[in-house]
């Protein structure tokens, strides 16, 4: 039999589901990609040909007009980039806000349906008894009424009094059982009426839940394209600039020296990240279960409804950790969401998925403090961001979720220690 997730989806599902992910996600990106190639820029070649190459560097050098010509058509791609990604990263914020907020309904109903449910079965456990004590009170009647009073009395005049009793007993049970039936049918009538209430809760749920996983499909996708369209900047960039100053400044660049340089770039970045994977081996001290604490800091909000939230629902725990101070992963598993922007007030935000369709999420990251991207492998412990108050956040913290199943958020508090991991 296949094993069952949380929300009812099986591995091969959930497996299939992420699948999913990606492929739009690619599909998105090349969709952005193909379409920047496909724009004209006033009657020019596409804006992917319209790059100028380092031959024609060297052939404008030959002559002043070919040189400013060219100058103008760096410029001009500059900004055309810049524009482009600046675009791709105002799309994901805004699908992200729409997620986050879709989000937010679907955890207050989750909330609201469980409390409604758990309501119901108490109803229910309360009638269930009034109604066995109520069996129990009529066969103790029963007993007491035994024969004919009045044969009783004439038979056995002599023990006239304990019949006497037996029958003010009788009237006084009969008086219990009476209430506790007027009892009984009135909390029925309640469990019922709070059962109903919570199939109500659970049908506006799911249309809650598939409406969720839309805007995150496409928040997903977004943030890829986002993504994406920021690297082709920042590389695309480099190249520009170089070729600029080739033409600009009292200095002759290749290039030959320009991909010397690109080599040099990605070497230092190569021997940075193994530093700081090396620096964070030992980072959070990990528990016998494989888990981590994500960051220091006291609890400052709790989870769930709260007089601090009013009628909103926190779906988080937030530590009040210093800015900018390490964010590490609460165990292994594959970062599925790495979003920059306002994310509903969470600010920019970090999803990683684990085991069984697990997910944690971290939130109020500071500004250039996502540390990994979407489709990475994190070890736990490992070092993911970096500590902010970004968002709606009034001071720097981490928010961090704990998402059984992938959607419904529960108290991380109680999930970590029952992982070995104290909170707050």
């Amino acid at each position: 039999m296949k094993a069952m997730h949380a929300d009812g989806r099986t591995a091969s599902q959930l497996a299939l589901r992420y699948l999913a992910f990606r492929v739009v996600a690619f599909a998105t990106v090349l969709t952005f990609v193909l379409g920047a190639a496909l724009r004209n820029d006033i009657g020019e070649a596409s804006a992917v040909e319209d790059y100028p190459t380092w031959s024609d560097v060297a052939e404008a050098r030959s002559s002043e007009a070919a040189t400013q010509k060219l100058v103008s058509r760096l410029e001009s791609a500059l900004v055309r980039l810049a524009a482009e990604a600046a675009a791709a990263q105002k799309d994901a914020e805004d699908k992200g806000n729409i997620w986050q907020e879709a989000d937010n309904e679907y955890q207050a109903k989750a909330a609201q349906t469980a409390a409604l449910q758990e309501q119901a079965d108490a109803a229910s456990s309360e009638a269930d008894q009034a109604e066995t004590r109520i069996a129990e009170l009529a066969a103790r009647l029963v007993r007491a009424g035994g024969r004919d009073m009045t044969v009783n009395l004439l038979i056995n005049s002599q023990i006239a009094d304990s019949l006497l009793y037996n029958l003010g007993m009788s009237s006084k049970i009969s008086q219990q059982t009476s209430a506790l039936f007027d009892r009984a049918v009135q909390v029925r009538n309640t469990a019922q009426s709070l059962s109903d209430a919570a199939e109500v809760a659970r049908t506006e749920l799911e249309q809650l839940k598939v409406t969720a996983e839309k805007a995150f499909d496409e928040a997903l996708a977004a943030s890829a394209a986002s993504t994406a369209a920021l690297e082709e900047q920042e590389e695309r960039k480099v190249e520009l600039d170089s070729q600029l100053a080739s033409l600009t400044e009292e200095r002759k660049i290749t290039e030959e020296s320009y991909l010397a340089g690109v080599r040099q770039r990605e070497a230092e970045r190569a021997a940075a990240a193994a530093a700081a994977a090396a620096s964070n081996l030992n980072a959070g001290a990990i528990s016998s279960s494989g888990w981590a604490r994500p960051s220091g800091g006291y609890i400052t909000s709790v989870y769930g409804f709260s007089s601090q939230y009013g009628a909103r629902f926190h779906k988080g725990v937030d530590l009040g950790a210093n800015c900018g101070t390490n964010m590490y992963a609460a165990a292994s598993g594959t970062v599925v969401y790495a979003a920059y922007g306002w994310n509903g007030g969470y600010g920019n935000y970090i999803i990683i998925e684990h085991a069984n369709g697990l997910r944690t999420a971290y939130g109020h990251i500071e500004a250039g403090g996502i540390l990994v991207s979407t489709g990475q492998n994190v070890a736990a412990g490992s070092m993911i961001a970096r500590v902010g108050t970004t968002g709606s956040s009034t001071g720097c913290h981490l928010h961090f979720e704990v998402r059984p199943g992938g959607w419904n958020t529960t108290d991380p508090v109680q999930f970590m220690a029952d992982r070995g991991i104290r909170l707050g």
